[in-house]
């Protein structure tokens, strides 16, 4: 490449000239590029319309009139449109009859019992009673306690009664016991206690059990005009046989014959001295022998 030689005189007004229209160039360029405006270009903005706006043209003929605007009738019509969407239902499928919604099975709930708390012990020991078994009916009897921690101040309780008691020791006491509490079958609730209840004993029992009975009718009565001995005709229910007994006689063993008469006979156990009445009934004559008469007494003999 060849060097500019600036010392000679054409030279300079080369360069000067080429920088000129170097400069120039760049000019038209920038003008065609980007131009010269002072403000900035702006986008063009279009809106459309529900109508089309005519074109424009610049001709000779007569521009078109712009329509008048409508008129408003009422307020109401430049009110807001509201709208309300409808809620879309669809239909109902079809249901299966065969087809239903089974709830699980739920695991069966164990009922737990609680285990109940047992009682404190009671402060005073009552062992036993003597005796334990009576019949009833019998006599007035005397009934033994023995224990543990038996004082002077507690007393026998029969049933919730209150009886009259001896102290013996701490380890026995006693009571009498009325006929009146035995009078029938059952049993008895036995406590030790005091009469403020401070001191008790759990309970025992008396068993009362109902006394053996004759199993005999009275059928008939024999009596000899001198009224010195009456003789009762009873009937065994087990065999149907027909005894003829006297007073003071024993029949089964342990009923003693103490009252004949001809509404009712009176035999007594010889064991427990219980007393036990049978009404004459002759509706259970069954043998021949008791088809005969009672004889007669005379009428001056007669009780009136």
């Amino acid at each position: 490449m060849q060097v500019v030689d600036l010392s000679r005189p054409g030279e300079k007004k080369k360069l000067l000239a080429a920088a000129a229209l170097g400069f120039g160039a760049i000019i038209v360029l920038w003008w065609a590029l980007f131009g010269f405006g002072g403000g900035s270009a702006r986008p063009t903005r279009t809106t459309a319309s529900a109508t089309p706006t005519p074109r424009t043209t610049q001709t000779t003929s007569r521009p078109q009139q712009q329509a008048p605007a409508p008129e408003v009738q009422s307020l109401a019509d430049l009110a807001p449109v509201e709208y309300v969407q409808s809620s879309y239902s669809a239909p109902e499928p079809k249901r299966n009859i065969f087809s239903y919604y089974e709830p699980p099975k739920s695991a069966p709930v164990e009922k737990v019992t609680p285990t109940p708390t047992p009682p404190p012990p009671a402060p005073v020991l009552l062992a036993s009673l003597s005796p334990s078994n009576v019949y009833a009916r019998t006599a007035d009897f005397k009934l033994e306690a023995a224990g543990d921690k038996f004082t002077p101040a507690m007393r026998i309780f029969v049933d919730g009664r209150e009886l009259p008691t001896t102290y013996k020791s701490p380890q026995q006491l006693s009571a009498t016991i009325s006929a009146s509490l035995i009078a029938a079958p059952g049993s008895r609730s036995v406590v030790v206690r005091t009469p403020d209840n401070s001191l008790y004993s759990d309970p025992l029992a008396i068993q009362v059990a109902a006394p053996p009975v004759p199993n005999f009718n009275y059928v008939g009565i024999v009596s000899p005009q001198d009224r010195v001995a009456d003789k009762a005709w009873v009937q065994d229910k087990n065999n149907k046989n027909i005894l003829v007994v006297d007073r003071g006689d024993i029949i089964g063993g342990r009923f003693r014959v103490t009252s004949i008469s001809q509404k009712e006979l009176v035999l007594t156990d010889t064991s427990l001295k219980i007393k036990h009445t049978i009404a004459m009934s002759e509706s259970d004559k069954s043998a021949g022998a008791l088809s005969r008469p009672t004889p007669k007494v005379d009428s001056e003999d007669d009780e009136p």
